[in-house]
């Protein structure tokens, strides 16, 4: 079917989650095989009034360290110098520090533009780093010194363009001198299949085809007890979400940020007689998430029985409540 982006946001809201959203260059190889024989096709990213910092590898900005208050960009890309970041120009060229996965972060020595090291770490390790704390930022400016670079791009930038679905994700795949918003109405963004998933920015009331995506995560914003969201996504789901690695707990993340309470319940508890925390299934809990003090809490059974929750905000950690509490919660799709 051809819709205008609008029509076709209503229309994946009502039969699936929302129009899709592109993490990573996986999930563009995949929604590639299934269109490959339209032009054109809308996804969930569009143009809004209010231009936000983001990181290039879709984490949350809960960490910043700005120069003097230095904050207010537009379309801006974000340097560290000293210790303290600066906002400039995406276009201007620095050197760059990519982070690879479990082998930590990469220095590269050559200048170019934040956008060309953010393709360079993408093809060649995981992304540009994100800087999630201070002690992070300690480490990156101590490879700086030790390689006397004095300035360096790190993975946050600013721009107006936002996911419906609401993602962090800052995967950005843009065509050639895109997104060029031509006539000032381009606000929203179609995937261009003949250019190998380019995105191109166009006018919303284009009619093209477009691409849903169905979490396989639902979150109930019904305020229950542990037991009685375990109930009822037993009854109308599959069960209540088990968080066993860090794919299942980004795909918690992806939902949990429409939550009405401070934390939503997870198929986590203690269980007394065997003195530790299991899944529902039965699964030891290898991955862990825990806030600091939650995992070792004192457990009274006599008194009260815990469950694991995870934050709504912040890194969405996991804490240790008891099962009366009433929470919105986290189910697995049939």
């Amino acid at each position: 079917m051809k819709m205008t982006w609008t029509e076709a946001q209503r229309y994946c809201r009502e039969n699936y989650t929302d129009l899709a959203t592109v993490n990573n260059i996986n999930d563009m190889n995949q929604l590639m095989k299934s269109v490959n024989l339209n032009k054109y096709v809308w996804i969930g990213l569009h143009r809004s009034h209010v231009y936000k910092w983001k990181w290039s590898l879709g984490d949350p900005v809960n960490y910043t360290n700005w120069s003097n208050g230095d904050s207010n960009g537009r379309d801006d890309c974000v340097y560290m110098r000293d210790g303290s970041w600066y906002h400039q120009d995406c276009n201007m060229k620095k050197r760059f520090i990519c982070y690879n996965g479990d082998k930590g972060f990469i220095i590269n020595g050559s200048s170019v533009s934040w956008r060309d090291a953010q393709i360079f770490c993408r093809q060649h390790h995981t992304d540009l780093i994100s800087v999630r704390n201070q002690t992070e930022n300690q480490q990156i400016q101590k490879i700086m010194n030790d390689k006397d670079i004095s300035e360096v791009w790190i993975g946050l930038f600013s721009e107006s363009w936002e996911w419906s679905d609401k993602s962090d994700s800052g995967f950005r795949y843009w065509g050639s001198g895109q997104p060029d918003n031509r006539g000032g109405i381009e606000n929203c963004t179609a995937v261009r299949i003949k250019e190998q998933g380019r995105l191109h920015d166009a006018p919303c009331s284009d009619s093209q085809t477009f691409v849903c995506h169905q979490d396989k995560l639902i979150l109930i914003q019904m305020n229950l007890s542990w037991s009685e969201a375990l109930r009822y996504c037993r009854e109308n789901h599959v069960d209540l979400v088990s968080v066993d690695s860090e794919e299942s707990q980004f795909m918690v993340t992806k939902v949990i940020h429409r939550s009405s309470t401070d934390a939503v319940w997870m198929g986590l508890h203690y269980y007394c007689q065997m003195n530790l925390w299991i899944w529902i299934r039965g699964e030891a809990v290898c991955y862990q998430n825990w806030a600091s003090g939650n995992e070792t809490k004192l457990m009274n059974c006599n008194t009260e029985h815990r469950a694991g929750a995870v934050q709504s905000g912040g890194n969405h950690l996991w804490i240790s409540l008891p099962q009366s509490h009433k929470l919105n919660f986290i189910c697995i799709r049939k």
